[in-house]
C-alpha cells in the first residue's frame, strides 16, 4: 500500500468564517493555522499547501489572559540605527486589530515560501462584516 501524496492541482479548497469575539487569541490562532495548513483534512501533505481559506471577523474583540495587554510587546525595526519601535498589545488592538491576529497566526505557520503562500489565504477584519459573501463561507467554531 502506497502513501497518498497530494498534488497542487487536485487540492479542493473551502472557505470558512470564524468569529473571534470573546475567544482567546492564542487558542484561536492555533486552530486557524491548522486549517490554513490543511491539517484538518485526510489529504494533508507536509510539503504541499492543502489548506482552506479562512475569514476572521471581530478581530478587535479577541481576549487574552493574564497581564498580556500591558506586558506583550511587538517589535519592528526600520533598518536604520536606533530604528527600533515597540508597541504593546493594547496599543495594537486599538490601532490595528487585524495585525494582532495575523501576526499570531503567521508565527504558527511554516517558515519560508510554503508559509508565505499559506498566509495569503487568511483574511482578517476588525468588524463583523466581510466582503467575501460570494464565496459562501461555512461557519467554523473552535
Amino acid at each position: 500500500m502506497k502513501s497518498y501524496m497530494a498534488a497542487t492541482a487536485g487540492v479542493e479548497r473551502k472557505w470558512y468564517v470564524v468569529d473571534a469575539e470573546g475567544q482567546t487569541l492564542g487558542r484561536l490562532a492555533s486552530g486557524i493555522a491548522s486549517v490554513l495548513r490543511g491539517k484538518n483534512k485526510p489529504t494533508f501533505t507536509p510539503h504541499i499547501d492543502t489548506g482552506d481559506y479562512v475569514i476572521v471577523v471581530n478581530a478587535d474583540k479577541v481576549k487574552v489572559t493574564g497581564k498580556k495587554m500591558e506586558q506583550k510587546i511587538y517589535y519592528k525595526h526600520s533598518d536604520y540605527p536606533g530604528g527600533m519601535r515597540e508597541t504593546t498589545l493594547k496599543e495594537m488592538l486599538a490601532k490595528k486589530p487585524e495585525d494582532v491576529m495575523k501576526l499570531a497566526i503567521k508565527g504558527m505557520l511554516p517558515k519560508g515560501p510554503l508559509g508565505r503562500s499559506m498566509i495569503t489565504k487568511l483574511h482578517v477584519y476588525a468588524g463583523p462584516e466581510h466582503p467575501h459573501k460570494a464565496q459562501s463561507p461555512e461557519t467554523l467554531t473552535f
